[in-house]
């Protein structure tokens, strides 16, 4: 397996797909050859039982990026449900993992305070990769607001992903649910190439994953070609703030917050997955990248709270590929100190900072199209529940 297509990441697939059943318990993954993985005795029921983490909303199509508004509610990115039209012949396709199917089922999503979920836009692009890699699903890999402005960010759209009328883009989203193209990301990536792309994990359209907003400018992340680049959605401008394959080669950054006038970069790394072997980095408004910190694992998800202590989530942990019930959540204190916040959680692919001090998380977040599979997790953090913490050090 080279690849693993990120929930939005890298279409690359990692080659080691799940694979979910429709029933109410899941069976163990299945990598791209069909060899079974083994599900962890129980972990789903462990996660369960951690009085520190709840269900706090259902009902999503892959859950990905989450933030909050300035309403007080919870914006979800889902990746949608794929679809059908297959572009072969039209343009470039993607190796291994295509030819991708797509459609127009992504959605963004708004969860009130007691978790009920409502339709905020609905019929974004989405797209999945051939069934012998486990029909996996992107669509919209973000959302960030400006104001009182909503953004979203596509990872599922393009020709290359069996979507030729909508490139992979910023939209502007609406309150009544319309949206508009501010920026043609899948043209300026091909008018753009990085240093080192990797010709054998290779998305034309690439496969955006984080967004976040500086001023009235947006930051947007791309694994697949590895890249931090800074939109102004006011000019539709588009300009590269750091080609981090030039540094650092194909490590398949994901996550991304911004604190203090840097960039914090988490990455994914290629498969077979390697215990420790992800990091965070350090990116500056000039591009400058720096190793921060070190030995984490299958990177998705990062997080500072009100203290400036960083929240780190691990998609996988344990395992050579993506595994249900094995993520976790770390934080990282002064001294290089780490706390295991929450254990066994299954396949998470984002997480926000609530304005309650807990930490949200997309759970269920990446597979095959099962509508209403996904579901968003709510963290306990507060310094008074710290008994539901487990520390490394202890």
């Amino acid at each position: 397996m080279k690849r693993f297509y990120v929930f939005s990441v890298t279409a690359a697939i990692l080659s080691a797909l799940f694979f979910i059943s429709c029933q109410k318990e899941p069976t163990a993954p299945l990598d791209t050859k069909g060899a079974t993985v083994p599900l962890p005795a129980a972990a789903i029921e462990g996660m369960k039982k951690s009085a520190a983490v709840t269900v706090f909303a259902t009902g999503f199509d892959n859950p990905r990026g989450l933030k909050f508004g300035p309403d007080g509610y919870l914006y979800v990115a889902e990746g949608g449900l794929g679809g059908t039209n297959s572009t072969v012949g039209q343009c470039d396709t993607v190796p291994d993992v295509g030819p991708y199917l797509g459609g127009m089922t992504g959605r963004i999503s708004r969860v009130n305070r007691s978790g009920q979920r409502s339709t905020v836009a609905e019929n974004l692009p989405s797209s999945q990769t051939n069934p012998g890699s486990g029909s996996l699903v992107s669509g919209v890999a973000d959302v960030e607001f400006i104001g009182n402005t909503l953004y979203a960010i596509l990872a599922g759209a393009g020709c290359s992903h069996g979507v030729p009328g909508i490139p992979n883009a910023v939209l502007r989203v609406s309150h009544g649910g319309k949206w508009s193209i501010v920026a043609d990301l899948s043209h300026f990536q091909m008018t753009h190439p990085v240093l080192h792309p990797n010709p054998l994990d290779f998305e034309p359209d690439g496969t955006w994953y984080s967004m976040v907003h500086v001023g009235d400018d947006l930051f947007a992340v791309e694994p697949n070609h590895g890249e931090l680049d800074k939109i102004n959605p006011e000019n539709h401008r588009v300009s590269r703030v750091s080609d981090i394959s030039a540094s650092q080669g194909h490590i398949v950054p994901t996550a991304c917050v911004y604190r203090d006038g840097y960039f914090y970069v988490g990455n994914l790394r290629t498969f077979p997955i390697v215990e420790g072997s992800s990091s965070v980095y350090r990116i500056s408004r000039s591009g400058q990248v720096d190793v921060w910190a070190t030995g984490f694992t299958t990177i998705l998800g990062l997080a500072f709270d009100r203290e400036g202590r960083l929240y780190v989530l691990e998609n996988t942990t344990g395992n050579p590929f993506p595994t249900p019930g094995t993520g976790t959540v770390l934080r990282l204190n002064q001294g290089s100190k780490r706390d295991t916040i929450a254990t066994g959680l299954f396949l998470p692919t984002a997480m926000t900072m609530g304005p309650d001090g807990d930490l949200y998380v997309s759970n269920k977040g990446f597979g095959p199209p099962i509508p209403g599979f996904g579901e968003i997790l709510r963290i306990a953090v507060d310094n008074r529940r710290d008994y539901f913490v487990r520390r490394d050090d202890d």
